[in-house]
């Protein structure tokens, strides 16, 4: 088999289109400790809401971020939400990210401080599970999320891919 010589064209990124925003309240962290895999922290969706140019509603209780740090320090995020719009459709959230920020960051957001997320990186890929037909289009779409960390849970601004 030949490798051919790949032509470099200058492309342009896909747009956005913002979607929604999350806020999520977290209940005490259920810290594992330290696994084979690295530190387990679990974070129980206490209440949360959400907003966007086509729905709003409510982040139903029980889901969660299933955080992964690891050794180097960064967490692996594993999001998953139930989204009910206030015409009483569910929806699946499921988001996979990357969460790096230094120490002194962190310290701060633990005090009950906000720090501006251009101060860390908060980043993370959704996609959506639904029968509602009203929001079916949700199930063809890959979101970007550029997460905040408050001292009791984030803010997630999430941005369709077109």
């Amino acid at each position: 088999m030949q490798i051919r010589q790949i032509e470099v064209l200058d492309r342009s990124p896909p747009g956005l289109d913002f979607l929604l925003r999350l806020e999520a309240i977290f209940a005490v962290p259920q810290d594992l400790g330290e696994t084979p895999a690295g530190n387990r922290r679990i974070l129980v969706l206490e209440k949360g809401q959400f907003a966007g140019p086509q729905f709003r509603g409510v982040i139903r209780e029980g889901g969660g971020d299933w955080v992964l740090i690891r050794r180097d320090g960064i967490a692996e995020l594993d999001i998953r939400l139930t989204l009910e719009t206030e015409g009483n459709a569910l929806i699946f959230a499921r988001g996979n990210g990357i969460f790096d920020m230094d120490s002194e960051t962190r310290l701060g957001i633990s005090q009950g401080g906000m720090i501006g997320r251009d101060r860390y990186y908060f980043r993370t890929a959704f996609t959506f599970e639904t029968a509602a037909e009203p929001h079916l289009r949700l199930n063809r779409l890959i979101a970007i999320g550029v997460g905040e960390r408050t001292a009791v849970g984030m803010i997630t601004d999430v941005f369709a891919v077109k």
